[in-house]
């Protein structure tokens, strides 16, 4: 049984692990994502010219498309992050299930041991008493 505990707990260690890199992922690509929104909501430049104007359109659009592309990735890894969370979760119920069955276990040994004692000590009594009423 110990030796399934301790692989749980592996488990679980593994799987808290893979929470905290999902998470700290999605943290992540939430601050490229509000930086990126923050450079499209930028100040505000007045091209001179034409050529100014393009290339000021074409860097906004390129932004937007950038951000709806991050977009899609934060999804993606948040997802991922609340898959890791369940698994993390069921890790952890697994530890808890056999950390409780091992408690049971160890407390039954520790009471059949009291038990052996007990029936010794009335054995050695028993046998005093007749000992002691035979002289």
């Amino acid at each position: 049984m110990s030796g399934l505990l301790r692989l749980r707990r592996l488990q679980e260690t593994k799987a808290a692990g893979e929470l905290s890199n999902a998470n700290r992922q999605v943290q992540r690509r939430r601050s490229e994502h509000e930086a990126m929104r923050q450079e499209l909501a930028g100040g505000e430049s007045y091209p001179v010219d034409s050529d100014t104007l393009l290339a000021l359109m074409a860097s906004r659009a390129a932004t937007r498309a950038g951000l709806r592309d991050m977009e899609a990735m934060l999804s993606a890894e948040q997802a991922e992050a609340l898959s890791a969370t369940q698994a993390h979760q069921a890790a952890r119920a697994e530890v808890k299930a056999l950390e409780k069955l091992e408690h049971r276990h160890v407390t039954e040994l520790r009471a059949e041991d009291l038990a052996r004692e007990q029936l010794i000590l009335d054995d050695l009594t028993s046998t005093a008493n007749k000992e002691g009423s035979r002289t």
